[in-house]
């Protein structure tokens, strides 16, 4: 944590949302419990993985003429009233949000790029957290070193599944996606 976080209040989601959107362009903080955390930057490798989800997840979508889009860093998913997290990319589906959005309430598709200092967060705080948002189907956990993709899948009666796919496609439904990550 920064010193600049270790200063701040406790906040709300509706504060923090305020307070985030005041911070210098490039830093980056999520709200957990009320308390906000700064995000270090990201390695090379985190970098692009990143880049390669969202064009493989943008090509997806438009091979698949799905009413859906794909958002990469930098927007906030409200978990609860004291809980923001900024996922490393996402897929909502539906009318388009307007260009001043900075908040998405109904992504369907949640997706974490792993780093080491994220590791246990992204595979326990906020696997269980973004299943607390009732529009969310599928997370999914990318390693950097291999693109194994873990992905969890919340099925129509909330039963939660996990599949750890090495290689080959994956196929999400809903929306109806398939993609293939090639390392």
């Amino acid at each position: 944590m920064s010193a600049t976080t270790a200063k701040l209040p406790r906040m709300t989601a509706d504060e923090f949302i305020a307070w985030a959107m005041q911070q210098p362009e490039g830093q980056r903080y999520e709200l957990v419990g009320g308390e906000v955390i700064g995000m270090a930057p990201g390695r090379v490798a985190h970098a692009r993985t990143k880049g390669q989800v969202f064009l493989t997840f943008a090509d997806a979508l438009g091979k698949a003429g799905l009413p859906c889009e794909v958002f990469v860093d930098g927007m906030a998913v409200r978990v609860d009233a004291d809980t923001v997290y900024e996922p490393d990319a996402f897929v909502r589906c539906g009318q388009k949000l307007d260009d001043n959005d900075v908040e998405v309430t109904d992504p369907l598709i949640v997706m974490e790029v792993v780093s080491p200092s994220s590791y246990k967060r992204d595979s326990g705080l906020k696997l269980e957290g973004y299943f607390r948002i009732p529009s969310v189907r599928h997370y999914l956990i990318i390693r950097t070193a291999d693109l194994a993709v873990i992905h969890h899948r919340r099925d129509d009666a909330g039963a939660i599944t996990t599949n750890i796919i090495r290689s080959g496609p994956i196929r999400l439904d809903p929306p109806g996606l398939e993609f293939t990550l090639k390392p």
